[in-house]
């Protein structure tokens, strides 16, 4: 039974190699450690803040500054929210589950950043709404929308 084990286990990881990209597998393996530590009882809500900082520390301008700026923004307009990583990006959670996050270009070499809202951000209008949006700069415009995002997530 164990060498069926590792035959099976190793047929997937040949599958996975080629399924996804080199910053996908990256991003999997930060998450796995991400609930590893939670798992172990490491305390998400008092080190979150630190870990999101220290991220947003590791890129490259200009998504430093965006995500330093989305990060007062999102701590401002919804105080409510705990900074924590999420696949090795930062987000926002509401009692552990992500509501928001921001993916850095350089993340995945793309040609502008994220920032992102998953199924507990309450954004929803009628049968079809957007949950992601491609950010180039942070225009004083562009953080008024941000701001109305955010509060209507957390609402």
């Amino acid at each position: 039974m164990g060498r069926n084990k590792t035959v099976r286990k190793s047929a997937a990881s040949r599958e996975t190699r080629g399924t996804f990209t080199a910053e996908e597998r990256a991003a999997m393996r930060e998450r796995a450690r991400e609930r590893k530590a939670q798992m172990h009882g490491v305390n998400r809500e008092a080190d979150g803040e630190k870990d999101v900082l220290a991220k947003i520390a590791e890129m490259s301008e200009p998504d430093r500054a965006m995500a330093k700026r989305l990060h007062e923004i999102i701590k401002t307009n919804a105080p409510t929210l705990s900074a924590r990583t999420w696949y090795g990006m930062p987000a926002y959670a509401r009692q552990g589950k992500v509501v928001c996050f921001f993916q850095s270009a350089q993340k995945f070499k793309t040609r502008y950043a994220t920032l992102g809202f998953t199924d507990q951000a309450h954004l929803d209008e009628g049968e079809m709404w957007p949950t992601a949006f491609a950010l180039r700069e942070l225009t004083p415009d562009v953080e008024v929308a941000i701001r109305a995002l955010i509060t209507k997530a957390v609402g």
